[in-house]
């Protein structure tokens, strides 16, 4: 019976808790709409008339100053020397690659021959003679 009391208890307590915030909430709703009328006076301010829009974008399609032509060609330029540069390195370790695969392969080769060399020597010939 106990757990009933304290059961009803918690729904009223959190009824009025509720109640309460409904009133909280209507009244800040109220005072929201005069907000938003002068939010939307000062969105009007920021949108542009068609006309004004299509006329700014006709300006700003010619051909800018020769400053900014001058600066367009200094970031093409610098963006083909970093691509040059990425270029170069790649290109350097593949051929550093390339190079240490040739001599393993060469080293594993000349230790072949020199296996087979050593396995058929009859004894005939130096050492000396059987590089040339």
């Amino acid at each position: 019976m106990v757990w009933t009391k304290a059961l009803v208890g918690s729904f009223l307590v959190s009824f009025i808790i509720l109640s309460i915030s409904i009133v909280l909430v209507e009244s800040a709703a109220v005072d929201g709409d005069a907000k938003t009328e002068k939010k939307t006076g000062a969105g009007r301010e920021v949108f542009m008339a068609e006309s004004d829009a299509s006329n700014f974008f006709k300006r700003r399609s010619k051909r800018s100053t020769y400053a900014e032509r001058i600066a367009e060609q200094r970031v093409h330029i610098a963006n083909s020397e970093r691509r040059r540069e990425f270029n170069e390195e790649q290109r350097n370790e593949h051929e550093n690659y390339l190079e240490e695969d040739r001599d393993e392969q060469l080293e594993r080769t000349r230790e072949v021959h020199e296996q087979i060399r050593e396995f058929h020597y009859d004894g005939i010939y130096p050492r000396s003679q059987w590089f040339h």
